[in-house]
């Protein structure tokens, strides 16, 4: 078993103990060789309803201490870790009660570590922080597609507030992403039919066609372009993520939300974020649970076929 302070491999660490970074990966800003950073965005200045998302990250990366030391990973029966350099790079510093500030830090973030090369994925934080991490994306990549798991549409301009629920709406408009080759799953609220051009596979659709059906869409939709994938947690039912801030009945089961993901081997996605876990309003943690087993899939997708370095 590689030392911990590999790049590579998983942790021994005694669950209980120890630093609880994500997936117990190293602590580092130095991204030198390395595939993926881990970045938190601890914010809920954009919360419309219960704040608490800033506390999203943090036990995000604590739940995950429960599967960082798996050799391989159910269903996949590979271990990400051991194809690819991941490291926790931390928060973005910013200062609270700013947003103005919360977005240009969190851009210069985004900006800095793509420059390096390396792919990201974010822990919210309400998910208004989606919208300037997208941006910088799409300064590289162009236009994107979105994969995008959620309760809500999040594409009503609020009277141009910016907001958790209007961040998509100004992608839009700003043409950094392409509604056309876009996906929704898991709607289950209100959205204008005739104004909005985003596919949309509501969470009774899903539901009623299943999850092959449902993987079966999302690549006919997106096809080879280049993808973002951003998974609001309310996206699931109450029941299996009870700790977030705008809670609705009727969503997608965990199991269903992981058969999802599962599929979408292949697809070129340049990124993830997953936001809006509130831990105030958690049970157990199984909403924090619930999330960082969602990223760890999307490091899986990322590493699916990829080979071993040690």
């Amino acid at each position: 078993m590689p030392e911990q302070s590999s790049l590579y491999g998983s942790s021994q660490e005694l669950l209980f103990g120890g630093l609880p970074t994500f997936m117990r990966r190293r602590y580092s800003q130095d991204l030198s060789n390395i595939d993926i950073a881990v970045l938190g965005i601890p914010c809920d200045l954009a919360t419309s309803f219960r704040p608490g998302a800033r506390f999203g990250p943090s036990a995000i990366r604590t739940a995950s201490v429960d599967m960082a030391w798996w050799d391989k990973q159910f269903h996949w029966d590979f271990n990400p870790f051991n194809r690819l350099a991941i490291v926790d790079y931390g928060d973005v510093q910013f200062e609270y009660g700013n947003p103005a500030d919360l977005v240009e830090k969190t851009q210069k973030s985004v900006a800095g570590i793509l420059d390096k090369g390396c792919e990201l994925l974010c822990l919210g934080g309400d998910h208004f922080v989606s919208l300037p991490v997208i941006r910088e994306h799409a300064k590289i990549h162009g236009p994107l597609s979105l994969v995008h798991f959620d309760a809500h549409t999040d594409t009503d301009s609020h009277g141009n507030t910016y907001d958790h629920g209007s961040m998509f709406h100004h992608a839009v408009e700003e043409g950094i992403v392409d509604p056309t080759r876009s996906v929704q799953i898991g709607i289950r609220t209100e959205y204008d039919k005739k104004k909005d051009r985003f596919v949309v596979l509501s969470a009774p659709w899903v539901h009623d066609h299943g999850t092959k059906v449902t993987i079966e869409e999302i690549r006919r939709v997106v096809e080879n372009h280049k993808t973002y994938l951003t998974f609001d947690i309310d996206c699931l039912d109450p029941a299996f993520a009870p700790g977030t801030g705008t809670p609705v009945v009727g969503g997608l089961s965990s199991a269903q939300a992981l058969s999802i993901m599962r599929g979408l081997t292949g697809i070129n996605f340049i990124g993830m974020d997953i936001v809006e876990v509130s831990p105030t309003y958690d049970i157990s943690a199984i909403t924090a649970f619930a999330a960082s087993q969602l990223a760890l899939e999307y490091l899986c997708l990322k590493s699916y076929e990829k080979e071993d370095v040690v």
